[in-house]
């Protein structure tokens, strides 16, 4: 099956785009300067003057087209810009998530490490080459893991995370920032917790 090449960056069409307004721009200084000096040197003629008007017209429709491409170019930055916080704020919550399901099961810090990077899908061995521990430590922090958030297996636990994500919205409010109380409480894993 042939592969597609993957989309243009935003970043690389955004200088795409900066560049072409570059270039416009150039061209609607030379022909307003050509305007200009043909105005100068003599407008007599009656083809000089409309071979002029054309020009105007062509110069000034290449100046609105800027404007509108530079209005393009700016709202399209301003997205990016949201989207980038809207995705800071969304990691961040979704860490602040997992810190608040691992608080309530009483995880340790080392249970809580093998958990994060379960739920981040490493296998048994890859997570225990990342902690410089054994397989056989790792399974057993496992199972305490599924014991005390109550659970049989991966699965079941990364389903808990999705739960309580879907349990509250990311963003109680316009502005809220990780960490300051106002995205998802964790109230759903205190509640599990509590019933285990």
């Amino acid at each position: 099956m042939p592969q597609s090449s993957p989309p243009p960056s935003r970043e690389g069409s955004s200088r795409a785009l900066a560049l072409l307004i570059g270039v416009q721009a150039v061209c609607a200084v030379f022909f307003l300067g050509d305007v200009v000096a043909d105005l100068v040197d003599g407008g007599g003629m009656a083809a000089l003057r409309l071979h002029l008007v054309i020009e105007a017209i062509a110069s000034i429709a290449l100046i609105v087209g800027i404007a509108v491409e530079l209005r393009f170019l700016l709202e399209m930055l301003r997205r990016e810009q949201v989207a980038a916080r809207s995705l800071a704020v969304a990691s961040g919550a979704l860490a602040d998530v997992m810190q608040g399901l691992f608080r309530a099961w009483g995880l340790t810090a080392a249970e809580r490490d093998v958990a994060a990077f379960t739920m981040k899908g490493l296998s048994i061995a890859e997570i225990a080459g990342l902690r410089g521990a054994a397989e056989g430590t790792v399974k057993s922090q496992l199972a305490a893991i599924y014991r005390k958030a109550g659970v049989s297996g991966r699965s079941q636990l990364v389903s808990l995370l999705i739960e309580d994500l879907m349990d509250a919205p990311l963003l109680a409010r316009e502005g809220a920032q990780p960490g300051n109380g106002l995205e998802t409480s964790g109230a759903s894993a205190t509640m599990r917790a509590g019933n285990h």
